[in-house]
């Protein structure tokens, strides 16, 4: 096939004539399918008198040619591949077009090579490396282009660990003498040699653990060059790059640079140390210089930023993004502690509070883009800008120095006040920019700074900053400035932040100011979500009785909002909404009031039915109108939204199961705020069905987790109307209805009920054990034969711990029911003990850990012959060959790991012993330092300090913090009370979670041995030395 048909036939698709275009495009689908056709096309790639954009179209088409009929290795491969012979000359014509006069026939070659390397190399095309590597070192500036643009793809994706030392040995050397001859190689094209660079450092980091002494060498050696290279082009005056110039190409260094300071500083911190003072400092000459740039393209835009050599853009916020990131970095990090004082910090400050101001551009796109101005400042916003990283600095600074940085706070923002009025008498449009980004950043850091004063006025020092003085005599002054809606919304916002300062009455007015704008026609978007903003952080921060008065009124405004708006700014308005419902426990809500809101929130979800974090929110809200204790308001908000959302229910199909799966979720919140009374006549007649019914047949895990949840929450609020409710149409009963949902759990091979089909359990042995009572022995039949093919560890747990609940409860009953049990030959009790036995170190949660001991005491104790000579897996056998070795998944293979076999009390008593170990609780049993480091395991702690040995690693005031962290007895990981709000009060007030577990277990191991249960003495002698020692030291403790 000649290149000349092709490109005729290429022509042709561009005719204006509908028939002849169509005719060549099919034409050209039938020649791609041909083996000759890529290497056709890569010839005609390379045709220099061919017309550019016929060759440009030609190279697109080629790439499109090798995604499909290059090899299986693509996923849109259609099949017909070219031979070997072929592929080479293809490739070698590709690579000869690197070195193109023409900039975009080189990008547009580099890309097909890319493509074709991610599948060939290096198998079949092996001397690709060298090839390029050659290229890089010619002395033609075309090459050294076309080359640093298939490594910047290349090294990011195709290097595996084994051969990147070797190319780095090779490429490196050839990329910092491009970087360091400017006369030679473009901006550009010098920029590339630092983003391949950057690459090698990440692909370095990834195999630091590997090969620890070959990345050590490489960074040694490799690292201080570069970073020499850096520091020398940071000391260039950064205005050359932006002043006098036709384009910001030279921005390009600066931006890689600093990107890869940032990354050198995650991954290999050390190598910067000795740099850092002058990179700082660089940094904030950059700062500085380039500001008034910054101002006059950005803020004021009396200019256009200039395209770039390769018709791009550059811009000046992309270099300084990096630059602040790699500042907050190091602060973080706690090097070059000495530079972040004095003018430095002054300095920085001053640079930060004057890069965050409103570029025009985001007043243009905010004044009409109510989504765009929330996202901006959300704090899980994925809007990343210079004003986002700006934040984020300062909030490194207040950390580290926050009495310092507290203090340029107030003198940086006592000066912006002042500029700002001058600015403004004198006639300045743009007075306003630089007060409220300085507002905007010491708002930022609210919750920090009312921090810092408070400790601060409690040390009997001075204040810091004085907000009472900004919130009094600087705020007032711009709540009225509708006609600079940005500066008047920041205005509200901040007196939000800080409306724990204010007294009373003033923060009556400043409410009542707000909710003005939002009843205001004539308010634009940038105010009125502001002011919708400045309402939810009021209502958090000021106390009830204050906003008491007002909670109807705003309620009743903030209503109109919710059809109208969408995405972040609907969110802002759900999470107000549910602030506001919360106010003195929603006393004030009337029974209309109610209905209204529900209408509302039940519109929302039909319309926004998939989105979790509205769901989320919306459950919220229906949760406090239902736990509002106003009279009626409960029962108007039920049967308001129960109907609705129990057809939802109803009506929900396989194919749309997140409507069902959301719906449940929000009748879940009706029922969780239901009164101590239960849920109300009519309540279980309504869902029963539906729900039901839908679980009956649920796949989806979501529907069937939340299902159950829900069923549980049932339980736990209303019991006797679950078990007195018969569906009329079937007979059934709640209890069946419920039995018939854990039976399907039981016999589905899915386990992602995990621990929402063990509360369930919990619960209802719990409330309805007399009920459940006659079918017990088949429950627990279904569930011990469930367990012998359990995987995970959370389903595990769903059927272990209801046998340990009934144990502490009805032991003997239990036992004998288990072993007058038989599945496949083995007994219920052989099954129950051994899959207890070997999970129960692993069990999650604070209830349930403590039931678990709590009954294997009481098995222990109660010297059962059945379970004295059951064995079960013991500890670990290390072997030689494995000991002191990090078994990865193919040594495991090779030497699986091995358990001893032990009596069923011997492993009960050495569980028991170890939760006696765990939390804290050595010390308090009298053991000394000797008997700690004793007890101690080899993990690496040879070097630490004495204090360091008794407090775990830590210095002891570093211990004490991180105690009061974690809470009590290091509880924090699993106790209720340190866990999420909405864990259930009924386990939390259970005698099992209050009692004191420590004495029960001292007291039961000394009784235990005074009486010499279960022949106890003979069990102590089977546990190891370590474990011996606790025992002794319980049992002797006083």
């Amino acid at each position: 096939m000649a290149s000349s048909e092709i490109a005729q036939c290429l022509s042709a698709t561009l005719s204006p004539d509908t028939n002849t275009r169509i005719s060549a495009e099919l034409k050209l689908g039938s020649l791609l399918k041909t083996p000759e056709a890529g290497l056709a096309l890569s010839q005609l790639v390379l045709v220099s008198e061919v017309d550019l954009s016929l060759r440009q179209m030609t190279a697109i088409i080629l790439r499109k040619y090798i995604t499909e009929h290059w090899s299986p290795y693509f996923p849109q491969f259609k099949g017909s591949a070219p031979s070997p012979e072929v592929k080479t000359q293809i490739r070698q014509a590709l690579f000869q077009g690197l070195s193109d006069p023409i900039r975009k026939i080189r990008s547009l070659c580099a890309h097909a090579i890319s493509s074709i390397a991610n599948c060939d190399w290096p198998d079949e095309y092996p001397n690709l490396l060298s090839s390029l590597i050659g290229l890089l070192s010619s002395l033609s500036p075309d090459s050294v282009h076309g080359a640093m643009q298939v490594f910047t793809e290349f090294i990011k994706s195709d290097l595996t660990e084994d051969q990147l030392l070797p190319v780095l040995r090779q490429l490196l050397p050839v990329l910092v003498n491009i970087l360091g001859t400017p006369d030679q190689h473009s901006p550009l094209t010098r920029s590339r040699t630092i983003s391949v660079f950057r690459q090698c450092v990440e692909s370095l980091y990834m195999v630091k653990e590997q090969y620890p002494d070959a990345v050590k060498e490489a960074t040694a050696t490799v690292l201080p060059v570069w970073l020499d290279a850096f520091k020398t082009l940071l000391n260039i005056d950064p205005r050359r790059d932006v002043e006098n110039t036709p384009n910001w190409d030279g921005l390009a260094i600066r931006i890689q640079v600093f990107k890869t300071l940032d990354t050198i500083q995650t991954s290999f911190p050390r190598a910067l140390t000795s740099h850092l003072q002058d990179l700082l400092s660089a940094a904030l000459v950059h700062l500085t210089a380039l500001f008034p740039t910054f101002s006059n393209y950005y803020l004021q835009s009396s200019a256009s930023v200039p395209r770039s050599s390769e018709d791009e853009t550059i811009e000046l916020t992309q270099l300084v993004c990096p630059m602040l990131d790699f500042i907050a970095n190091v602060a973080r990090s706690g090097k070059a502690k000495d530079w972040f004082e004095g003018p430095n910090l002054s300095g920085l400050i001053s640079n930060v509070f004057s890069w965050v101001q409103m570029t025009s551009d985001d007043e243009e796109e905010w004044v009409n883009n109510a989504n765009a101005f929330v996202a901006q400042e959300s704090d899980d916003t994925l809007f990343y800008s210079v004003r986002m990283a700006g934040f984020d600095l300062l909030a490194v600074l207040v950390e580290r120095s926050p009495v310092p940085t507290a203090s340029l706070f107030q003198s940086t923002i006592h000066r912006v006040v002042g500029e700002s009025e001058q600015t403004r008498n004198a006639g300045g449009q743009d007075w306003w920019r630089a007060l409220e980004a300085s507002l905007a950043a010491i708002g930022s850091q609210a919750e920090d700074l009312l921090d810092i004063v408070d400790d601060e006025r409690d040390s009997g020092r001075a204040k810091p900053i004085d907000i009472e003085s900004i919130l009094s005599n600087v705020i007032p002054n711009y709540l009225g400035l509708s006609q600079f809606p940005f500066l008047q919304g920041r205005a509200f916002v901040f007196a939000s932040q800080y409306a724990k300062l204010l007294p009373s009455q003033l923060a009556m007015q400043y409410l009542d100011a707000a909710v003005q704008v939002l009843e205001a026609t004539e308010a634009g978007i940038p105010v009125k979500v502001s002011a919708v903003k400045a309402i939810h952080n009021f209502c958090q921060n000021i106390d009830d009785a204050v906003a008491v008065p007002m909670a109807p009124r705003i309620a009743k405004d903030i209503g109109p909002f919710l059809p109208v708006t969408s995405e972040d700014t609907l969110t802002l308005v759900l999470e107000t909404l549910a602030v506001v419902v919360q106010i003195d426990d929603g006393k004030w809500i009337t029974e209309d009031l109610a209905r209204s809101i529900v209408v509302a929130i039940l519109d929302v979800w039909m319309k926004n039915n998939k989105d979790p974090i509205f769901i989320s929110i919306l459950t919220d809200v229906l949760e406090s109108l239902a736990s509002s204790p106003s009279p009626g308001v409960y029962q108007a908000v039920v049967r308001q939204a129960l109907p609705p959302l129990c057809n939802a229910i109803m009506a929900s199909t396989a194919a749309d199961s997140w409507i069902a799966s959301a719906a449940i979720d929000l009748v879940s919140s009706l029922v969780s705020g239901a009164p101590e009374s239960g849920l109300g006549d009519g309540f279980l007649a309504m869902l029963a069905p539906s729900l039901f019914s839908c679980l009956g047949n649920a796949e989806d895990r979501d529907v069937i987790q939340n299902g159950i949840a829900c069923i549980t929450l049932l339980i736990r609020k209303d019991i006797d109307q679950l078990v007195s409710w018969s569906d009329p149409t079937t007979g059934q009963s709640g209890l069946d209805g419920v039995l018939a949902v854990i039976a399907k759990q039981l016999q589905s091979e899915d386990e992602s009920g995990g621990l929402v089909i063990g509360d369930l359990l919990i619960h209802l042995l719990r409330r309805a054990g007399e009920a459940v009572l006659p079918v017990l022995p088949q429950l627990l039949q279904a569930m011990v034969t469930r367990m012998k093919t359990a995987k995970t560890a959370t389903f595990l747990q769903s059927l272990i711990i209801p046998f340990a609940f009934l144990i502490h409860n009805q032991r003997d009953t239990v036992l004998s029911l288990l072993e007058s049990t038989n599945v496949d030959g083995r007994s219920g009790l052989d099954i129950f003990i051994q899959t207890w036995c070997e999970n129960a170190e692993t069990f999650q949660g604070f209830w349930p850990t403590r039931i678990s001991v709590l009954a294997l005491s009481s098995l222990f104790a109660s010297e059962r012959p059945s379970l004295q000579q059951l064995l079960v897996k013991g500890d670990i056998i290390v072997k030689p060959e494995t000991k002191n070795v990090i078994m990865t998944r193919s040594k495991t293979r090779q030497t699986p790991t091995e358990f001893t076999s032990v009596p069923f009390p011997v492993k009960a008593l050495k569980i028991l012993v170890h939760e006696l170990q765990s939390g804290g609780e050595a010390a308090s049993m009298g053991f000394n330092a000797a008997d700690v480091a004793e007890l101690d395991s080899d993990d690496g702690d040879e070097e630490w300090t004495e204090e360091e040995k008794l407090n775990q690693g830590f210095k002891a005031d570093e211990f004490a913090f991180l105690s009061d962290m974690l809470g009590p007895r290091g509880m924090a990981f699993d106790n209720d009370e340190a866990l999420e709000e909405n864990d259930d009060e009924d386990l939390k007030n259970d005698p099992v979670s209050t009692m004191d577990m420590q004495a029960h277990l001292l007291g039961f191991l000394k009784e235990c041995a005074a009486r010499n249960t279960g022949n106890f003495s003979a069990v102590v002698e089977q546990l190891t030395p370590e474990e011996v020692l606790v025992v002794h030291k319980a049992v002797n403790a006083r």
